[in-house]
């Protein structure tokens, strides 16, 4: 066992354990949205529209990887962390993602093998729900642990910018095959395995990074107490369930600001298209370069609340959130060409990176060390799945009804509920769990 403590921690080990876990962070979200960018290329492969059961496969398969799977991953991976170790979750974690996009890069065709083409698809996904589900909380923790207190909001602000990276990596990868190396007959029949071959490459890389991370100081503290009570503490509901203020704020700091991110990155691509009327290159285009953008100020936000404290930067996004998320979305809406979008949406997520930036950090801040992950993790997941993942499936219900202003409504609620939260909660940067020792 690694009995590192505080003090003996160097300064370049602490950074090359913070980098090795981002990294982590980072080829998992990969991972997660290459499914997403490349699906119009695969599911005709897997899921033909003449076999009626291979559509219900497919349709249960989104259904239970959305709304079933990240909750049990938060849950599953946060209490292994709490129980066994942060290094030894986020091993584990990293090694699931690499067998599923090993397996869905690897799995014959339905032409091939019959329903069992959509059926290893979907075991493949639920792998990956449930990795990427145990990501956030155990990711968060180790960060915002390796992390010194005066620079905790900064470091810790890296799971966003490594979680926006894994989607711009797996957009990049989708245009250089799209324009450079592939035609559109061979993404379809063979070209759409390389990101998913990608993907298990560099999970294993990121393995290799971090089997090889220090364990944190604060783990290794109540893993070496004594107190049989704390370490049957260690990763239980029962105990997570002992704190339902810090529950109910996790869920209440989630709602808006999950909602909101959602809005701007993921379902922005098809808004641009169906509602903007703009190319899908178009579209593509000002979605990359909008997240790139976003996740280079991540940092700068991060910094800025070990300076002033998180309060300030979750009660600026609630307030500026509730007030110009319709001018806003309708403005983009009404937007005459691509570059006025553009403006448009870097104002929104300069506004969603008060959110964004500290969200996990709060979050950690929280709950005690011996709670920690679960307590991040599970809640956010539960919250996630029901706003965040909602939000494509929301927007383009109302959109069909012929009131598509009714999202933007939505979505200033949802804010306006969680700026309640941040005006009443105290600021974790000086009250929080990791200043109580």
């Amino acid at each position: 066992m690694n009995t590192t403590t505080h003090q003996q921690i160097t300064t370049s080990s602490r950074l090359r354990s913070i980098i090795s876990g981002s990294a982590g962070n980072l080829v998992e979200w990969y991972d997660w949205y290459a499914y997403s960018a490349f699906s119009i290329y695969f599911a005709p492969v897997f899921f033909p529209k003449s076999d009626s059961t291979a559509q219900l496969l497919n349709t249960a398969g989104i259904f239970a990887v959305g709304f079933l799977m990240r909750p049990i991953g938060g849950w599953l991976f946060g209490s292994l962390a709490d129980r066994v170790g942060r290094k030894f979750s986020m091993t584990l974690s990293v090694l699931l993602m690499s067998f599923g996009s090993l397996l869905i890069a690897l799995t014959p065709s339905y032409a091939t093998i019959g329903v069992l083409a959509p059926i290893l698809l979907l075991l493949a996904r639920l792998l990956q729900g449930l990795s990427v589900g145990g990501e956030y909380g155990i990711s968060a923790t180790y960060l915002s642990e390796m992390a010194t207190a005066k620079n905790r909001g900064f470091y810790s602000s890296f799971q966003y910018v490594t979680l926006i990276g894994g989607q711009l990596i797996a957009l990049g990868i989708q245009l250089a095959l799209q324009k450079l190396f592939l035609t559109e007959a061979q993404l379809g029949e063979w070209g759409w395995r390389i990101p998913f071959a990608i993907g298990a490459v560099l999970s294993l890389i990121a393995l290799y990074l971090r089997s090889h991370m220090e364990e944190t100081p604060e783990f290794e503290k109540t893993e070496h107490d004594t107190s049989s009570a704390v370490k049957k503490k260690s990763g239980s509901l029962r105990e997570l369930f002992r704190h339902p203020k810090a529950l109910i704020t996790v869920v209440g700091l989630t709602m808006g600001g999950t909602l909101a991110f959602y809005t701007y990155s993921t379902y922005m691509q098809k808004f641009l298209v169906n509602t903007v009327q703009l190319t899908k290159g178009e579209s593509t285009l000002i979605t990359f370069l909008s997240l790139l953008l976003f996740a280079g100020i991540q940092p700068l936000f991060g910094a800025l609340s070990d300076k002033i404290g998180r309060k300030p930067l979750l009660v600026g996004f609630g307030i500026l959130g509730t007030l110009a998320t319709y001018p806003l979305l309708s403005g983009i809406s009404m937007a005459t060409g691509k570059w006025e979008a553009f403006g448009l949406i870097m104002i929104a997520l300069i506004i969603v990176s008060g959110y964004t930036s500290i969200n996990a950090v709060v979050k950690a801040e929280l709950f005690p060390t011996e709670i920690r992950a679960l307590g991040v993790g599970f809640p956010y997941s539960v919250s996630v799945a029901i706003f965040g993942g909602t939000a494509e499936y929301v927007a383009l219900s109302f959109k069909e009804s012929g009131h598509e202003s009714y999202f933007y409504w939505y979505v200033t609620g949802c804010i306006f509920l969680s700026l309640l939260v941040y005006i009443t909660m105290k600021d974790t940067a000086k009250s929080g769990t990791f200043n109580k020792k």
